[in-house]
């Protein structure tokens, strides 16, 4: 699925003290602000709608080539025992 960039302004020192902690507990401001989006992302866009979008990204399924069967010849006087 092809992703967009988001761009907000937010106070540097406030950014700053945030990624301060956030490296404590070994996230960050990123990995944070993605699962905040994708729970907003699943609270607000109904269900119906989500596996829409879903079904759109997910790769076309390619048709199956069928098994090649293994078939083994064999000479008519093998099978009765005579050469």
């Amino acid at each position: 699925m092809e992703s967009k960039n988001i761009t907000i302004g937010f106070d540097a020192a406030k950014l700053d003290a945030l990624e301060f902690v956030l490296r404590k507990q070994r996230s960050s401001v990123q990995r944070r602000m993605e699962d905040v989006l994708q729970q907003l992302y699943e609270s607000e866009v109904p269900e119906a709608v989500r596996e829409y979008v879903d079904s759109k990204s997910a790769p076309a399924a390619r048709p199956r080539r069928p098994a090649k069967a293994s078939v083994t010849k064999q000479k008519e006087g093998d099978e009765h025992g005579t050469a």
